[in-house]
């Protein structure tokens, strides 16, 4: 079995800055992509940013120079950097990880519990 868990989330002013965590445990033999999601109230949940497993990133267009991705594949976790918050960046953010529990498994993603973000004066 495989458990994500999101850590980092929080009430800050707009311009501030949150770093988000989400570190996988459990049954792991390998960490393919990693990804974050934001769900804002009556929107549907969407793509922030995504890393893969050779460090090639990918950022929505709102998230572009403001949000850095990371990962450290020792402690399996991911990292979402986010400065220069919006009140418009409030929302859920969920983080997605694909993950091989053995040599011969298929490749599955799983998903953390969302860590709520607010961007308020």
């Amino acid at each position: 079995q495989v458990q994500l868990v999101e850590s980092g989330g929080g009430l800050v002013q707009p311009g501030g800055s949150l770093r988000l965590s989400c570190a996988a445990s459990g049954s792991i033999f390998s960490v393919n992509t990693m990804r974050w999601y934001h769900h804002g109230a009556g929107k549907e949940r969407e793509l922030v940013a995504s890393i893969d497993s050779d460090g090639s990133t990918h950022y929505a267009d709102s998230a572009k120079g403001r949000f850095t991705i990371s990962r450290d594949n020792d402690k399996n976790t991911v990292y979402l950097e986010m400065n220069s918050l919006k009140p418009e960046d409030t929302a859920v953010y969920y983080c997605n990880v694909f993950i091989k529990s053995s040599k011969n498994s298929p490749l599955r993603g799983y998903w953390g519990q969302g860590t709520q973000v607010t961007v308020s004066s």
